[in-house]
């Protein structure tokens, strides 16, 4: 369930990469999409196979019902299935599905901290995906788990749920030039 990428210790080798890629998957989300699948299959088997003798408005709600509730569930949860950080010399990008939608892009000039959470929790946002919570910020949370929190110049934050976010936070702040503590090196 993890993707690190692996450290290599060969001659010849950029010791300072020039940027960072994390990952992130959750599994469960596949069940919550094959359930829509289902509910948007019952919505198609119901419109084509009936006979309409009950009554078309009945059958009729059923049928937008299943197929609304089956296209809400499947789209839904794949767009947060994985996500995708990158990060290099000016900004961090956010992807999120397999089509990398929705997607998010941070300017480095706009980030003024960059912090490791160990244990982020889609209990703590409200569920999965895309969150906004008034007194904590935007995040993008696909799994427990570890995760950056980037703190932006305008007094918001943004956390995203990433496998490796400890080294995604090095690679940030040595980009900003900042110490452990968050503050400017040499300050």
């Amino acid at each position: 369930m993890r993707d690190h990428p692996r450290k290599q210790s060969h001659p010849g080798v950029d010791p300072h990469p020039t940027e960072w890629v994390g990952r992130a998957t959750n599994r469960v989300q596949w069940l919550l999409a094959a359930a829509g699948a289902a509910c948007l299959a019952l919505g198609i088997e119901l419109a084509v196979s009936s006979d309409w003798t009950s009554g078309i408005i009945p059958l009729l709600m059923a049928v937008i019902g299943c197929v609304a509730g089956g296209l809400l569930m499947l789209f839904g949860t794949l767009a947060f299935v994985n996500v995708a950080v990158r990060v290099d010399g000016d900004a961090l990008e956010v992807r999120c599905g397999h089509m990398g939608l929705p997607r998010r892009r941070i300017l480095l000039t706009h980030v003024v901290g960059a912090d490791f959470v160990p244990q982020v929790t889609p209990r703590q946002w409200g569920g999965w995906g895309y969150r906004w919570r008034p007194e904590q910020g935007t995040a993008v949370v696909v799994r427990r788990g570890e995760g950056l929190v980037l703190r932006l110049g305008d007094g918001r934050t943004f956390t995203v749920t990433v496998d490796d976010a400890e080294a995604g936070v090095r690679f940030i702040r040595d980009r900003l030039h900042l110490s452990a503590a968050g503050a400017p090196a040499g300050a």
